[in-house]
């Protein structure tokens, strides 16, 4: 049984399907990728699976139990927690009051000891602690995004274009963060983004979606290496 099972989703905005029938799993360990153009349905993929846009028919199950009418907030509960398209931090916030805000639905004594882990990847938060989310440059506030995130001890992670408006140099440190967040605090990752090569070479496996259909399923290598995939989204 796979950690994350959508089955067959049909998702709606009024009565525009967005997602025609999407399938997909991850499993516990992994980084599975979701990548396609703008408009393919990936964004609203996440908000289905968390309860944001709730799915028509079709289900989202965790561990075994059916979630898919779950609300939002009870889903973080559960640990499905999203950091977002365009961060959506609190500006007005410092960063360890925003921090603090990835934990609003926890009560135990370890909010301390996690807010130590978020900074082991991101030293710039901690030393930016008293500073308000607003000042923070584009990338500061992604690496505050993905740590609000990790506040919430999530089961598994959902990453919503991370490199969305960020430099080169930025992007490629922001993806190593998300390879230590798999490899070294063995986070379970579901990444939406439109960087199809940085985010195949970081997952696992991955899918491709196409105006609400997924038209590819396989490992992050043999996406890499498909001959469609490659004209499409590699720039070949």
């Amino acid at each position: 049984m796979s950690l994350l099972e959508v089955h067959d989703i049909h998702t709606f905005y009024g009565n525009i399907e967005a997602l025609k029938g999407i399938s997909l799993t991850v499993d516990a360990g992994e980084i599975v990728t979701l990548i396609g153009g703008n408009g393919a349905g990936k964004t609203t993929t996440l908000n289905t699976i968390c309860g944001i846009t709730p799915a028509r028919s079709g289900s989202v199950v965790l561990e075994g139990q059916d979630i898919t009418h779950v609300p939002a907030h009870e889903t973080v509960k559960r640990g499905v927690i999203q950091s977002p398209e365009g961060r959506k931090i609190f500006t007005r916030l410092t960063v360890r009051e925003n921090l603090e805000m990835g934990a609003f639905t926890r009560d135990d004594a370890q909010i301390g000891k996690d807010m130590d882990a978020v900074f082991e990847p991101f030293p710039r938060l901690k030393e930016r602690q008293k500073q308000l989310g607003g000042t923070l440059s584009g990338g500061e506030q992604q690496m505050l995004a993905i740590g609000r995130a990790l506040m919430g001890r999530p089961r598994i992670l959902l990453l919503d274009e991370p490199s969305m408006g960020l430099a080169p140099l930025l992007v490629r440190e922001i993806f190593n963060v998300v390879t230590y967040l798999n490899r070294e605090a063995n986070t379970t990752i579901l990444l939406v983004e439109q960087n199809a090569q940085m985010a195949l070479a970081v997952a696992h496996r991955g899918y491709v979606l196409q105006s609400g259909y997924i038209t590819h399923a396989d490992t992050a290598h043999n996406l890499r290496n498909d001959a469609s995939v490659i004209e499409a989204y590699l720039g070949g």
